[in-house]
């Protein structure tokens, strides 16, 4: 798998940027105008958000059946940006840790990914699956803030849940998308 020395890549570049003061310089030139404050706060010493990106893509990928892992990602990729757009634009209502309309709007947009996602029969209670999880997805971009990434709580939330909901409400059902290898 790729993904595994990217990984690996990155959380080194991360640390280093840290203990290297040269190569610091050189990564802040390079990526800087990507970084926000707290992932560029030396005390904090926190990893970028493309670092837990590329950390949640590997354990949502070994850990989940694929039918889960590209729901859980493809939501993590659209409705973050989407919740983070809204929310900085519009977000007067204070919600939990975030604003009501970007927690709405991540919700929203999951819910198009939900219904535009492979599922592995087509039937109703997968989405009923798919939108439990989209809401729990939902709450934990919201309540991470400032605990931990959104970037790995997200997908790893909606992939346990989805997980769990697939196996009490379709438990006989092998989760293998035609046509996907395994």
């Amino acid at each position: 798998m790729i993904l595994v020395p990217l990984v690996i890549i990155s959380i080194s570049a991360d640390l280093y940027r840290f203990r290297n003061p040269s190569f610091g310089n050189f990564f802040y030139k390079i990526f800087g105008f990507l970084l926000r404050d707290h992932e560029k706060d030396h005390a904090k010493r926190n990893l970028n958000g493309a670092t837990y990106v590329l950390i949640a893509a590997v354990i949502t990928i070994l850990i989940f059946p694929k039918v889960v892992a590209v729901s859980a990602f493809a939501i993590l990729i659209i409705s973050d940006i989407s919740a983070a757009l809204i929310g900085r634009r519009f977000g007067k209502i204070k919600f939990l840790s975030k604003s009501l309309e970007g927690t709405a709007a991540f919700f929203i947009t999951a819910c198009i990914v939900i219904l535009l996602a492979p599922k592995v029969a087509g039937l109703p209670v997968e989405y009923l699956i798919g939108f439990t999880a989209a809401f729990i997805g939902a709450i934990a971009e919201n309540i991470s803030y400032g605990y931990a990434d959104d970037n790995l709580t997200v997908p790893l939330s909606i992939g346990i849940s989805m997980w769990v909901l697939y196996s009490l409400l379709l438990p006989n059902m092998d989760l293998v998308l035609s046509g996907v290898p395994n």
